[in-house]
């Protein structure tokens, strides 16, 4: 069954953002206990892990890009757009989890 458009804009944000900040702090509870600094490790993971909750939030690649492959050939401009929201939303939940990590962790690393 086909999700509404703009629960599933909302879950795709969420999603995202939950995976990002959930795995940074989790990540940084580990180094707690292995005497490693918290907060750097913190704002490490939520630098890399950016990508993974991207990919987690718009469900894998293969639907993306079956829909990509529907709206070019069979001419169904409306999955591109609806695909393109999609994967924005998601950008924009990673990108405000990260930036909430670094409010609270306050770091400045440049590697």
């Amino acid at each position: 069954m086909k999700e509404a458009f703009f629960p599933a804009f909302l879950n795709s944000f969420f999603i995202s953002f939950g995976v990002l900040i959930g795995g940074s702090l989790i990540g940084g509870l580990a180094s707690f206990f292995t005497n490693q600094p918290p907060m750097t490790t913190i704002f490490r993971l939520s630098d890399s892990l950016r990508i993974w909750a991207i990919v987690a939030a718009i469900g894998g690649t293969f639907d993306t890009v079956y829909n990509f492959e529907r709206g070019i050939f069979h001419g169904e401009t409306r999955d591109i757009i609806k695909q393109i929201l999609l994967i924005l939303s998601a950008l924009g939940g990673a990108q405000t989890g990260s930036l909430i990590i670094t409010w609270l962790t306050q770091e400045n690393i440049s590697s």
